[in-house]
């Protein structure tokens, strides 16, 4: 009896097709006058800023136009979210002479709107609240024109540290949100929906203008876009930010869609349609972008 011999076909893993990048997500070359000078305080203070770490696609044209973003407290965070370019691991020290070297770049580039955010500092029994504290104070004896807008981390739910940083009188009070309730523990592990609308609750209790913002692209639907707008305006949030996620390298999380201008736009309508005072909406957008403006 003749045996036949039937062949299996091999197994071939292939690898998820790469999105390519639509036209409208490229951006200008950082430079001019403005953007070089600030380079260079930059380097000689040895500060960071967010712009460069998280390699913003807009860091020429906010340098340029007077805004820029500097990142307080080191450059090394206790988190490890999935979108987030900044390096996980502990600091240990905190450098205490930083608000002033901060306030004095502010100074002398007379920037018309600072923001002043930070890494999670969650081993230290403020989270560095007091740091962002004194650099508010350093920038308004320098530079009393300039409005100061802090991004902050969310001091693990600790009123204490957050009123820390509002006794500073901040102009605006911004703590992203980020992405949409489902992804939280795939983009943000060790965060919590909402201990951050928490967050933004308690700074309006206060008075103060509140902002926050979200990503495109992570895996969420429009449709629950629009649940964390209704949300965001349920604690009477002011100002909200909406752009596109893009990975900023291979170990970060994917990048599973890219929004189309249209659908920013549909946003920005139904987020004006709904009370916010301000929505900044598009495929650029990044938290500080157009950030004078919108106060």
């Amino acid at each position: 009896m003749e045996i036949v011999i039937q062949e299996i076909p091999a197994v071939v893993e292939t690898k998820p097709a790469v999105i390519r990048k639509p036209e409208w997500l490229k951006a200008r070359v950082p430079g001019g006058e403005s953007y070089s000078r600030l380079r260079n305080l930059i380097d000689e203070r040895k500060l960071h800023t967010v712009c460069e770490e998280a390699r913003c696609p807009n860091m020429g044209e906010c340098w340029n136009s007077g805004t820029a973003t500097f990142m307080i407290l080191g450059d090394t965070c206790t988190r490890s979210c999935g979108f987030c370019n900044v390096k996980t691991g502990k600091m240990h020290i905190v450098d205490e002479d930083e608000p002033r070297r901060v306030a004095e770049a502010v100074a002398l580039m007379s920037l018309r709107h600072a923001v002043i955010t930070s890494v999670n500092r969650d081993e230290l029994f403020d989270g560095g609240a007091h740091v962002f504290a004194n650099t508010l104070t350093e920038i308004r004896s320098k530079l009393p024109l300039c409005k100061v807008e802090v991004l902050i981390p969310d001091f693990m739910g600790s009123e204490e540290a957050l009123n820390i940083v509002l006794n500073a009188q901040p102009d605006i009070l911004n703590h992203n949100i980020e992405t949409v309730p489902r992804l939280y523990r795939t983009v943000r592990p060790q965060a919590h929906y909402h201990r951050s609308l928490e967050v933004l609750e308690r700074a309006k209790s206060r008075g103060f203008n509140t902002k926050t913002g979200i990503m495109l692209g992570l895996g969420e639907t429009a449709e629950e876009v629009i649940e964390v707008m209704a949300d965001l305006r349920a604690v009477d949030c002011d100002i909200f930010t909406i752009g596109q996620y893009l990975q900023p390298t291979k170990t970060h999380l994917p990048v599973e869609r890219y929004a189309h201008p249209d659908e920013f736009k549909m946003l920005k309508e139904k987020g004006m349609e709904i009370g916010f005072k301000h929505v900044e909406s598009g495929p650029l957008v990044r938290s500080s972008y157009h950030a004078a403006d919108q106060i």
